[in-house]
């Protein structure tokens, strides 16, 4: 499943990009934050349906570093990831930290027309789930905090300090990247977080079914 995503990914990225459409994709597949709001926003032009954007988005990337690394973090982790939660598994994270990610978007500037795209809110969730699962950190229960609440607790403080300082580096923009969508990465990390334990229960209720 996480080939086959970064498959996906990378030939729309290449269709996009050999053909100059990469800008026009952005407005008719990116999210908008604003049409969620105002459905006759994009009136006259062919768009993708709002509620399918924070999908389609993850499929349109701004140049070749911006794909790059987030192909890197989705293979490296999402392979990873799917060892433990299966395909089906994988592919529900992937989805839920889309939504997670536009989610967030939306919540902190609701009125917004600048495109989001990139597949980096999907891939935090991933990203995340990885964190939970191969970390090697011992953590201890404090006060009313199980040992499982205070390791999701440190990783969410981690990933959301990491996201502010890049933030605040590329206020201006970073080349072909433009403006990063920190929030949109804080808000798939933490459905990642939010989904890990779910989805282990899901994966090994069904296995030990498939067994019996």
């Amino acid at each position: 499943m996480t080939n086959g995503i970064a498959a996906i990914t990378f030939a729309a990225f290449l269709l996009l990009y050999l053909t100059g459409q990469v800008d026009n994709a952005a407005i008719m597949g990116g999210f908008i934050p604003a049409r969620i709001g105002d459905s006759h926003l994009l009136d006259g032009i062919w768009a993708v349906p709002a509620w399918l954007t924070p999908l389609s988005c993850t499929l349109i990337h701004a140049g070749w570093l911006h794909i790059g690394f987030n192909l890197l973090m989705l293979v490296f982790c999402g392979r990873q990831v799917e060892h433990v939660l299966d395909r089906w598994g994988t592919l529900i994270l992937y989805v839920a930290g889309a939504y997670g990610a536009t989610l967030v978007q939306w919540a902190v500037d609701p009125g917004t027309t600048n495109p989001m795209v990139g597949a980096s809110g999907a891939i935090s969730a991933v990203v995340a789930t990885y964190s939970l699962l191969y970390s090697q950190q011992n953590v201890r229960r404090i006060g009313p905090f199980s040992a499982n609440m205070v390791r999701v607790l440190w990783l969410a403080a981690g990933w959301i300090a990491i996201q502010l300082m890049i933030g605040i580096a590329t206020a201006g923009g970073m080349g072909d990247l433009g403006q990063i969508a920190v929030v949109a990465h804080i808000g798939g990390f933490l459905v990642g977080l939010a989904l890990t334990r779910p989805l282990l229960r899901w994966r090994f209720r069904k296995r030990h079914q498939l067994v019996n």
